[in-house]
């Protein structure tokens, strides 16, 4: 079962409860207030494409930043050039062609 983060706004009290999804809040165990609200304290990251680590942590030599940022330069190059044509891209942002062409 999840686990949901609460605030009593009676007392001001946080804390944790474990439920199904459907089921109802609990009431607040300090002062058994029933119409808590739940806190939101986190989203889920997903990462992808430039948004990824290079190699194997957050400790990444210069070499696998090299090697990341010579795969996903293409990438992002080309949408942009998508959107915004190339002589924009290559005015505001001339390093993702240096070394390229």
């Amino acid at each position: 079962m999840p686990t949901y983060d609460y605030k009593c706004p009676n007392c001001d009290h946080r804390f944790v409860a474990r439920h199904g999804f459907n089921d109802h809040p609990p009431v607040c165990p300090n002062c058994g207030y029933a119409d808590v609200t739940r806190v939101i304290t986190k989203a889920p990251a997903v990462a992808g494409g430039i948004m990824t680590h290079a190699g194997d942590s957050r400790a990444s030599s210069k070499e696998q930043l090299k090697d990341k940022w010579a795969e996903e330069t293409p990438k992002l190059r080309k949408k942009l050039v998508e959107k915004l044509g190339e002589d924009t891209v290559r005015k505001n942002a001339p390093s993702l062609f240096n070394n390229s062409d």
